[in-house]
């Protein structure tokens, strides 16, 4: 993107920011998908891949989970409870393992004893089927946004095949050794290695590969595997709090990818779609927030630069919902007070997401603020109308409407006019009145917003 200067950013360095709230819907520690690409691309110039090969499965690598999303509600629908801790603990066990496999799966169901017999035995009838349409899911969905993203056929297959195994026993299409592609291959090895790594270190991500060999992975990717266990320099890089800087020097020198402003808004848009796919309520959310706020931000007579900035806050503003498990987000009823401080950390997941790429910073603190109001009564800072920019004050207003004139689990699409009702009877306190205004002046005006 340029900027003042005229300069461009590495796509790279926005890809492996945005990565970070991709690894929370997968219940992973930000940075995870960054490991992995460090350890997927030490294992690649290990074996000797060329450039292009090594640019296809960089972004593989940090974009492996991007269709994850999609089956979060599906999960949490099935087992009651919370997707992100089962699909957490989903990747520290063998699931063709059927011992460990009920475990997991009994300890993830919640509810009566009577509604967890009954979802244990659903479970038990259909995993196999369920299992494939679950893998199936993530890679549809993955593979469109890495094609909205316009990456190689490379990449997209890479994606595709994280979850097959060397002996034919993975999915979604059960490929066996060699019919996987060499960068599938390593993604699967990355993956596992880096959450048995955060877990208990180089050691443990060795041991996981050598009881898995000839299994789950390549049995020479895991002898090159093993060599690297023993680079403790390395190790420690991967480590580092800084892990997203170490990773933009992994790509290919001759291979990077400058963004501008187009491609960088390409992003967000492809982010915004991994964002609403958590969850069936929020279909288009994002999109039609950006769009709205930037209807608002026209009638107000913000300029272009401004415009552009609240359109991506808006694309990116419930990235940090990304962390939230969907026993919440899709909780028909009343939230408790615990699960309300869950739901209340989603607006800091956004900003701390966000003010990792330099470009992203400017944005950051307005895409956070949509649940701010100016009696200081929001969340997740508190502020009020002193701290709050109109930029933040347009977009509060264009997420509680959208809120309001859709489906919801607790309430049904509202008609426009109880809809105005309600904001009328913030304005001013809560909400900016001008902006609730200039959105009533922008609907009047027959101004077509996103479905």
């Amino acid at each position: 993107m340029p900027d003042a200067a005229g300069l461009l950013v590495r796509q790279s360095e926005v890809i492996s920011a945005l990565s970070r709230a991709v690894d929370l819907t997968e219940g992973q520690p930000m940075g995870h998908a960054a490991r992995s690409c460090m350890i997927g691309m030490r294992l690649a110039a290990d074996v000797g891949l060329d450039a292009a090969d090594r640019s296809a499965l960089f972004y593989a690598l940090l974009l492996k989970d991007v269709g994850c999303s999609s089956t979060a509600a599906r999960v949490s629908q099935l087992l009651g409870g919370d997707d992100l801790e089962f699909k957490a603990g989903l990747k520290r066990i063998d699931w063709n393992r059927p011992s460990q496999t009920v475990r997991h799966i009994a300890g993830a169901t919640a509810g009566s004893p009577v509604d967890r017999v009954r979802r244990m035995a659903a479970v038990a009838r259909d995993g196999a089927r369920l299992g494939e349409e679950l893998v199936g899911l993530r890679c549809d969905r993955g593979a469109r946004i890495l094609q909205l993203l316009e990456f190689p056929d490379a990449t997209v297959v890479a994606m595709a095949s994280a979850d097959e195994h060397w002996d034919g026993r993975g999915k979604p299409a059960g490929l066996r050794g060699e019919q996987i592609s060499l960068l599938g291959r390593i993604v699967a090895l990355a993956q596992t290695a880096e959450v048995f790594f955060a877990a208990g270190g180089p050691a443990a991500a060795a041991g996981v590969a050598r009881r898995r060999r000839g299994t789950w992975f390549d049995p020479s990717l895991v002898t090159a595997f093993e060599r690297i266990s023993a680079d403790g320099a390395f190790w420690r890089l991967v480590a580092s709090p800084d892990v997203t800087t170490h990773v933009a020097a992994l790509e290919p020198a001759e291979r990077v990818v400058l963004a501008d402003d187009d491609r960088l808004d390409l992003i967000a848009e492809a982010f915004a779609r991994v964002v609403d796919a958590k969850s069936p309520f929020t279909s288009r959310h994002s999109e039609r927030v950006a769009e709205t706020a930037v209807g608002i931000a026209d009638v107000l007579g913000l300029g272009p630069r401004e415009r552009r900035d609240l359109r991506r806050a808006g694309l990116l503003h419930d990235l940090g919902k990304l962390g939230v498990p969907n026993s919440v987000l899709d909780k028909p009823g009343r939230l408790t007070p615990a699960e309300w401080e869950v739901m209340r950390r989603h607006p800091a997941y956004t900003a701390e997401v966000l003010a990792q790429v330099e470009c992203l910073r400017p944005i950051a603190g307005t895409a956070a603020s949509h649940h701010e109001r100016l009696d200081g009564s929001g969340y997740h800072r508190g502020l009020d109308a002193e701290a709050l920019p109109l930029p933040a004050r347009i977009l509060a207003v264009a997420d509680v409407y959208d809120a309001l004139a859709n489906d919801r689990p607790y309430h049904a699409a509202m008609p426009l006019d109880r809809v105005f009702a309600i904001l009328d009877a913030d304005a001013g306190t809560r909400l900016d009145g001008r902006s609730i205004a200039a959105l009533r002046e922008l609907l009047h005006s027959g101004a077509e917003l996103a479905a």
